[in-house]
């Protein structure tokens, strides 16, 4: 996507904002130069710190599960037998909101960063697992045969045919699957921590009402999910550049 359609669809977006608090006119919804230039004073009184928390949690927990999803949906889908065992289990897990497990998670591992990376980690995994394994599954068996009768083994099928075809869509899934880690991160944060958006949102709305702070710290989390978002479309295009070749 051209940066000239995200600016014009930002400034779009502005406009309606400004618009909608014009009509509102309560201090529940500032108006967006406000909040701005709020954002701005912010960023030199502790957002910036905040920020950097949640973005060292969420980076954490997507490599996390991309070092640990990726190798395992290649090997169930590159084996039939594998795939008998744990497919049902991963289909019967997959759909279940992986937000259902923030108590779970909180109880056995506490409150500190551990837990909310661990919960990140659970929702990309499934992901992840269930679009590589059906990339993997569904390569053409010719090409696979084929390079078998050149001599090559299991290595050298997982290094030159499997991991390139599921690169793709380890990719896609965690492009799918930011706005939903940036959402849980949100909700974790709000459980007895000094540090990250979540709270920073949270306690400037609730407790100190400060709500032109508290849209900062909204569009501070919407940029954090944008970048990241930015980042796996860069490292498509560095990883994958068979899919730009016109």
């Amino acid at each position: 996507m051209k940066q000239r359609d995200i600016f014009f669809s930002a400034l779009g977006i502005g406009v309606v904002w400004q618009i909608t608090a014009m009509l509102v006119n309560r201090p529940i919804l500032p108006a967006p130069w406000d909040v701005f230039t709020v954002l701005i004073e912010e960023l030199k009184t502790g957002l910036l710190t905040h920020f950097f928390y949640s973005l060292w949690r969420v980076t954490a927990g997507m490599f996390l599960s991309v070092l640990v999803a990726a190798p395992v949906g290649l090997a169930i889908g590159g084996s039939q037998r594998l795939d008998r065992i744990f497919s049902p289990i991963i289909y019967l897990l997959y759909p279940i909101p992986k937000v259902v497990f923030v108590p779970v998670v909180l109880l056995f591992l506490g409150i500190g960063d551990i837990a909310k990376i661990t919960l990140i980690f659970l929702i990309l995994f499934f992901q992840i697992v269930v679009l590589v394994r059906d990339q993997a599954a569904g390569l053409p068996p010719k090409l696979i045969q084929s390079l078998q009768s050149l001599g090559a083994g299991r290595r050298a099928l997982f290094r030159f045919i499997y991991y390139p075809a599921s690169l793709p869509a380890i990719l896609t899934a965690l492009r799918q699957s930011i706005g939903t880690a940036v959402a849980v991160l949100y909700i974790t944060e709000l459980f007895a921590t000094k540090y990250g958006l979540g709270y920073y949102i949270y306690y400037n709305g609730s407790t100190l009402f400060n709500y032109p702070a508290m849209y900062a710290g909204v569009i501070a989390m919407s940029l954090l999910g944008l970048g990241m978002y930015y980042v796996v479309d860069w490292a498509e295009r560095r990883l994958c550049k068979w899919k730009f070749v016109s």
